[in-house]
């Protein structure tokens, strides 16, 4: 399988935590944000989009092997996380993975199956990860011949826009339970998740 690169967007305010990031709470004794990076690292070459240096989510990210994007104008929104990360993928680039951080059940072998679907619906030009009973969520991968578009995005839609343009060659990957949804937003969001972790 030919390695497609991700990216990882990572520099978003977590306006709704109460002034806690929480890509940088602790997850068996690890950063959400690393863990998240380290389950792509696994599958692909990573492009992590980051806040403005100086930021805790750099040091979350010391010792690996990815490429870290500073996103000057990331208060825009998610849009601006893609311009600049988008900067980073080499042209000759045949797709690339659009993954966001803050899914603490999506593994490895999810973004593998996403991944393995371009081979097997190769008739598409967006592959996407859903829940097993089919809602869309993450990852995200779109064929190189949508690079510009994601290029010249704006606004806090994320890529939709360019999704819903390629109707007809969408693919939907089911992924296990919630995994591709499943996101911690708020502090309320982590006490749920949390009380449902199997005790250590």
């Amino acid at each position: 399988m030919t390695e497609i690169p991700i990216i990882l967007l990572a520099a978003g305010q977590s306006s709704r935590m109460g002034g806690v990031d929480k890509l940088m709470q602790p997850i068996d004794g690890e950063p959400l944000l690393r863990r998240a990076a380290l389950r792509a690292l696994a599958v692909g070459p990573v492009i992590a989009a980051l806040p403005p240096a100086p930021h805790p989510r750099y040091e979350a990210l010391v010792g690996l092997d990815l490429v870290s994007v500073s996103i000057p104008d990331a208060d825009e929104g998610m849009n601006a996380s893609l311009r600049g990360a988008m900067s980073a993928i080499a042209a000759d680039a045949s797709a690339v993975m659009v993954l966001l951080s803050d899914l603490p059940e999506l593994t490895s072998e999810d973004l593998r199956d996403v991944l393995r679907s371009m081979t097997e619906h190769s008739d598409n030009l967006v592959w996407r990860g859903a829940t097993e009973d089919g809602k869309p969520g993450h990852p995200v991968i779109f064929d190189q011949s949508l690079f510009d578009e994601l290029s010249q995005l704006a606004g806090d839609r994320g890529a939709q826009s360019v999704v819903q343009q390629c109707k007809g060659r969408v693919h939907i990957q089911p992924l296990p339970a919630q995994h591709a949804l499943l996101d911690l937003d708020t502090p309320e969001d982590w006490a749920k998740w949390n009380a449902t972790q199997p005790p250590k």
